[in-house]
């Protein structure tokens, strides 16, 4: 058998490639942020129309030129600036937007900063490009810390990542220090690559404060977004890039090269999913509030966990006590019927802490907290940590 290659071999021995195996049938899913909600029903009436009026070829590889218009026009409007469908790259989910953003302005050598702990596909896609990821630690309650930042950052730096809310911390960032953020990614010229898949679930009536609203700084803003967690569309596979002054475009050539164009009839449906009045993403937020408490009444009384309850996305970032790494805990856990990712695959901040999502049935977390929390019990007896 033929060497894979080097990449590819670095790529296989993440954390994020290892924890990719489906659990079992009499497992908990509480591992994956992949809501258990319907997309609802007139998105997918939009899309067997789409099919029904010959959306089923080829589409412009930059995307349909009216979800290009219409997301221009939200952007505008969010940000009082003027955008165009030709700031817009059409990708296939947000992971295509971000896989696209970081070829498309990272060189080999080139230093990607990433608040630790965070979503694990920056590190891959900056491993596949060659470019050195760096995990600089937040605060204690994973906030940024921009002394931290500033402390890590080399000659070679070149881009910032900015995931908010955060998966998979949950929490989501004040204005201050994205306002702090910003003045330093000017003076230090670095890109900031901004995931906001999440700016929807938002709770307690906290405000959203996206990296748009800070004014002045849109040409070194890369904007990653997908239909996914709002309107519960994982599959469909649809998001963007979206970027001013021909910098989302430059994403073209390497969305082109590894995916085409997105699928052309599931970019209408996303078209009818922007463009329709209704309160469906306000349901399910509300479903994600309820499991929320549900989960906080559980863990919060549970011996050997804590956490802070989140303040946006669907996961909560566990801490337990029991003296095993993170990526053991996470085999322990699945082992007793519950499966979480490990912390460690999100940075080494990660360790001692599993992340669980709360995109699943009430019944679903009803049963998989108390085997979490009988089984970090348990967990505990096992190898108690050494009296400090």
């Amino acid at each position: 058998m033929r060497e894979p290659s080097a990449i590819l071999k670095r790529l296989m021995s993440t954390e994020r490639a290892a924890s990719s195996k489906a659990p079992g049938p009499d497992v908990i899913p509480m591992h994956t942020g992949d809501p258990d909600f319907p997309t609802p029903a007139f998105i997918a009436e939009a899309l067997n129309d789409a099919v029904e009026r010959g959306y089923t070829h080829y589409g412009a590889f930059q995307g349909d030129p009216e979800l290009r218009a219409v997301i221009a026009k939200q952007l505008s409007q969010r940000t009082g600036t003027s955008w165009s469908g030709a700031d817009v790259l059409v990708t296939t989910g947000g992971s295509g937007a971000v896989y696209s953003a970081m070829f498309a302005y990272l060189n080999p050598g080139d230093q990607v900063l990433i608040p630790d702990p965070n979503f694990s596909q920056y590190a891959d896609v900056a491993t596949m490009i060659g470019a050195e990821a760096t995990y600089v630690q937040q605060t204690s309650d994973f906030h940024l810390d921009l002394d931290r930042l500033k402390a890590a950052a080399t000659p070679r730096a070149k881009m910032v990542i900015l995931c908010n809310p955060c998966n998979p911390t949950g929490v989501v960032l004040h204005r201050a220090e994205i306002e702090a953020l910003v003045v330093w990614c000017v003076e230090r010229d670095l890109w900031i690559l901004a995931d906001e898949a999440y700016d929807y679930l938002i709770y307690d009536g906290r405000e959203h404060v996206s990296v748009l609203d800070i004014p002045g700084i849109e040409d070194r803003i890369l904007f990653c977004q997908t239909f996914s967690k709002t309107f519960a569309m994982t599959g469909w596979r649809l998001g963007y890039l979206a970027g001013r002054n021909g910098v989302a475009v430059n994403g073209l050539a390497v969305h082109r090269t590894t995916a085409n164009a997105a699928n052309a009839a599931v970019q209408r449906a996303g078209l009818v999913a922007l463009t329709t009045p209704t309160d469906e993403p306000a349901r399910m937020l509300e479903e994600y509030a309820h499991r929320r408490q549900m989960l906080d009444e559980i863990l919060s009384g549970a011996d050997g966990l804590s956490w802070r309850k989140p303040e946006g996305t669907f996961y909560a970032f566990v801490k337990y006590e029991a003296d095993l790494p993170s990526r053991e805990m996470a085999a322990f856990l699945l082992d007793r019927g519950v499966a979480v990712r490990s912390g460690t695959e999100f940075g080494p901040a990660g360790e001692g802490h599993v992340r669980l999502s709360f995109a699943t049935s009430r019944e679903n977390i009803q049963e998989g907290a108390k085997r979490l929390a009988a089984a970090a019990a348990e967990a505990g007896t096992l190898r108690p940590k050494a009296a400090v």
